[in-house]
């Protein structure tokens, strides 16, 4: 209802000068600056206002207090007088006028202050009166604190102790009776067990019986109900935070040389013990099924060179099944001018299309392959006759494939896609930076279907466009290649699996310091964590393509969204050892709870929004043994690099290595 106002203005009187007598003086005029109902005013507004609130009433001088209680009155729809008590304020200016009790709700009241009302030297008042309405006022929260300290809503809030108390202040008294009904502490679905208490007439206290979970979001939450049973309006009330780390080992400390080793054997077991049982291969991940991947299969080959140097597997059961897995790739699985698919059927050997129109060859994720197998090849004993044939077969796969068919007509570049139902369609150009190095190296490598250096040149750098010419640079970090903060960081590990980036150099860049640096630059940027996520410290980082809470992303500084993946930083060990070590102790010994499982550790993590990965990525895991091996050995650099045709093929490029 509008307020009604009515302004009832006393007549000032008129003086005429009688005879020789000099004129009486016009007496001073004071001003009514503010008239308002608790904190809202009834001078100018339309809201309905308060029924428990004083009426607070400002003048411009100080009042004479013996003339206030004659002069303001209120009275209720039927002309009844409300008593009122007076107190004052800013040095009597302002008077704090207090109903005997809380006014009716939904009533009219008008609030008289006549001409009898004067200041303290004699200033005069017209007088008015206003009629005003009265509601039902909500019930709000004015203040939470969280262990004595004043929460801020509008920031996430993180590092919350375990057994913290939060303490809830209402605009109005409330008994911990009426709100416990209405109050939770919840992780997920799940309420928490608490001891609620009376800290002050209008303060509740909120507290967990046991000690909340770490890296965790908890909601307090206080419904809406909670009004209705006041007969009062409330909104409702809910209050997200995040607990601190809880950094109790889950496990037994153990070395650094053991962990290595531990995190090595029990990610081999992905490619060992969930290798497809007809093919040998990778499945993509751990719920394809049937669904295996060329390029982490490529990844698993070189893991059973290390799972037979490291003991995981016997000399003779890792043979037998890099026979198995050579074999099905040459005489069962599709191929496309002697490319291989990026997903095949594990049984059959079939293409399963990888998206629309990507039902051919795949020439980034054969390169991976190619890597793998002449990785191999390179292991092998020729003497023995088993590994004879087996040296045979990958040289026949790796001579089939045709580099050169894929630059579409002899241009300069190489195309990522070819299928035999859309041609070219999807028309992807291979360009740098990023992680497919490996293509182009590959072949030009090649001593079938080589490229010339010109398709490197116009085609990979893009004519050197791939340069950070204007060197610029991210937390004190310069990048020789691309002006962004590096992208995500698989593009310093797929292709380096075997390509050996220490002392790799040409025109273009120094590729250890490409590496290294981007591997810096993602750790400085979840150390300064500018989107604020939970769980974004120096030991707990790396963003790179994997799982996450909304799906399978390709994640990286310029596309953060709060989720961490192990393989990351710890694919990164050879070039940030120390911080990927400590990254992996971390994972392992404080999140291993739930991040470690059967094959290692899980794809990735967001503990912004309380979630873990239950899945492993064939090219996910590859990297982290690969890596941990090169780091610890340099066992796939050096056999890989030992190929003369990748020795030819990089001089073909004018790429050095020393």
């Amino acid at each position: 209802m509008n307020i009604k106002l009515v302004i009832l203005l006393t007549s000032l009187l008129t003086f005429c000068a009688c005879g020789q007598e000099e004129p009486e003086e016009t007496p001073v005029s004071m001003q009514l600056t503010a008239l308002r109902v608790g904190t809202v005013s009834i001078l100018s507004q339309s809201e309905t206002t308060p029924n428990n609130q004083p009426i607070i009433i400002s003048f411009n001088v100080p009042l004479n207090s013996s003339t206030v209680e004659q002069a303001i009155t209120l009275i209720n729809e039927e002309a009844a007088p409300i008593p009122l008590t007076f107190s004052y304020l800013d040095n009597d200016k302002t008077i704090s006028a207090s109903p005997g009790a809380n006014l009716d709700i939904d009533k009219s009241y008008t609030i008289t202050i006549s001409d009898a009302i004067r200041g303290v030297s004699g200033e005069v008042f017209p007088g008015v009166a206003i009629t005003f309405t009265t509601s039902n006022p909500p019930i709000v929260i004015t203040g939470t604190k969280i262990n004595d300290k004043l929460i801020d809503k509008n920031t996430r809030i993180q590092n919350i102790d375990l057994r913290p108390t939060i303490d809830i202040a209402f605009s109005e008294a409330v008994t911990v009776s009426e709100v416990t009904d209405f109050m939770s502490l919840n992780l997920g679905g799940a309420k928490v067990s608490t001891t609620n208490s009376q800290l002050m007439d209008s303060i509740i206290r909120l507290q967990p019986d046991n000690d909340l979970q770490g890296w965790r979001r908890y909601n307090f939450l206080i419904g809406s109900g909670f009004g209705s049973a006041k007969e009062r309006p409330f909104d409702g009330y809910q209050l997200p935070f995040y607990t601190k780390l809880d950094s109790t080992l889950k496990f037994p400390e153990i070395s650094d040389e053991e962990l290595l080793t531990k995190v090595q054997e029990q990610t081999f077991k992905y490619f060992w013990d969930f290798g497809h049982p007809v093919s040998g291969l990778a499945r993509e991940r751990n719920t394809s099924q049937e669904t295996v991947t060329i390029g982490g299969s490529g990844f698993g080959i070189m893991a059973i060179l290390v799972g037979i140097e490291r003991g995981f597997v016997t000399h003779q059961e890792g043979i037998d099944r890099l026979d198995k897995i050579i074999t099905f790739l040459g005489d069962d699985a599709d191929r496309f001018h002697g490319v291989w698919s990026h997903w095949l059927n594990g049984t059959s050997g079939q293409v399963v299309p990888f998206s629309a129109n990507d039902d051919g060859g795949d020439l980034v994720e054969t390169a991976f392959m190619i890597q793998g197998l002449i990785t191999v090849r390179q292991y092998l004993d020729t003497s023995d006759p088993q590994e004879a044939e087996i040296i045979d077969k990958i040289n026949d796969l790796v001579d089939e494939v045709e580099w050169d068919w894929y630059t579409q007509n002899d241009q300069n570049v190489l195309y990522w896609h070819w299928s035999p139902n859309f041609g070219w369609e999807k028309y992807h150009r291979i360009t740098g930076w990023n992680e497919a190095m490996i293509v182009y190296v590959m072949a030009a490598a090649s001593t079938t279907h080589s490229i010339e250096k010109e398709v490197y040149q116009s085609g990979w750098s893009r004519d050197g466009d791939m340069v950070n010419s204007g060197n610029t640079s991210h937390y004190g970090y310069t990048l020789p290649l691309r002006t962004d903060r590096g992208g995500p960081l698989f593009f310093a590990h797929y292709s380096f699996l075997g390509l050996d980036p220490r002392n790799l150099s040409d025109q273009f860049a120094n590729y250890w310091t490409q590496n290294v640096t981007h591997s810096q630059i993602n750790q400085a940027y979840c150390i300064a964590n500018p989107q604020r996520y939970v769980g974004y410290t120096d030991y707990s980082w790396g963003l790179t393509a994997s799982d996450g809470d909304s799906g399978y992303s390709a994640h990286s500084p310029n596309n953060d969204r709060g989720v961490i993946t192990p393989t990351a930083a710890l694919s990164s060990i050879p070039y940030t050892p120390e911080e990927s070590i400590k990254a992996m102790r971390h994972f392992y010994f404080i999140l291993g709870d739930r991040l470690w499982g059967e094959y290692g550790f899980y794809d990735s993590f967001n503990p912004t929004e309380n979630w873990y990965a239950s899945s492993y990525l064939a090219i996910d895991q590859g990297p982290i043994i690969l890596m941990i091996e090169n780091y610890r050995t340099g066992l796939l650099w050096d056999l890989f690099m030992s190929a003369p045709e990748v020795q030819s093929g990089l001089e073909k490029l004018e790429i050095t290595y020393e």
